[in-house]
């Protein structure tokens, strides 16, 4: 798929690439000053695949010494919409758990039921701490109470590409995050 036909697909940007620059700088901002005191590591928790882009973009930003690691877990089928259940397909393996402030890095909130999981998965199995850090947040979609402790924005209940976010694994190398155009993943 060129470049082109990427772009062509979406039907409108819905946060730039210079919007992203300003919320990357202004979430490692935040996270410096949380953690400037804190006991222990400061650990970045990607979860694969879509947080890549924007956890590469928020370390270089963060000042503070970090450690990365990433987990891949999944709620999404094949399609657009969420399972529901929870997998872990891989999983955090650090004999030093209990040294780690963990900042799970996720691209996208959507039910909430992930990161909900994650977070109580991380606590029982022994971090200093766990908090959270989404790009994006779709607050109309949530299925449980779960609220991050770091957010980019808030987007409406659309379905978006980009800047890591993927349709069938396309979609990811893009510079900003877009709205995918309906007629795109409503033919699959």
């Amino acid at each position: 798929m060129s470049e082109i036909m990427m772009h062509t697909d979406v039907e409108r940007i819905l946060v730039s690439a210079e919007e992203i620059d300003r919320i990357t700088t202004k979430i490692a901002a935040k996270i410096d000053e949380d953690y400037k005191n804190a006991d222990g590591k400061l650990v970045l928790l990607g979860i694969l695949k879509g947080s890549v882009v924007f956890m590469g973009d928020l370390m270089k930003k963060i000042t503070l010494p970090v450690e990365i690691d990433f987990m891949k877990v999944s709620s999404y089928g094949a399609g657009t919409t969420t399972t529901g259940r929870i997998k872990i397909h891989l999983d955090l393996c650090r004999s030093d758990l209990s040294e780690c402030n963990i900042l799970i890095v996720e691209d996208i909130i959507d039910s909430g039921k992930t990161l909900s999981y994650l977070t109580e998965y991380l606590r029982i199995n022994g971090a200093r701490s766990v908090k959270t850090c989404t790009l994006l947040d779709k607050p109309s979609r949530r299925e449980v109470d779960f609220v991050s402790d770091y957010v980019g924005a808030s987007i409406p209940d659309e379905f978006v590409v980009g800047y890591g976010l993927d349709y069938a694994e396309k979609y990811r190398a893009l510079p900003y995050v877009g709205i995918l155009k309906r007629e795109v993943y409503e033919k699959n």
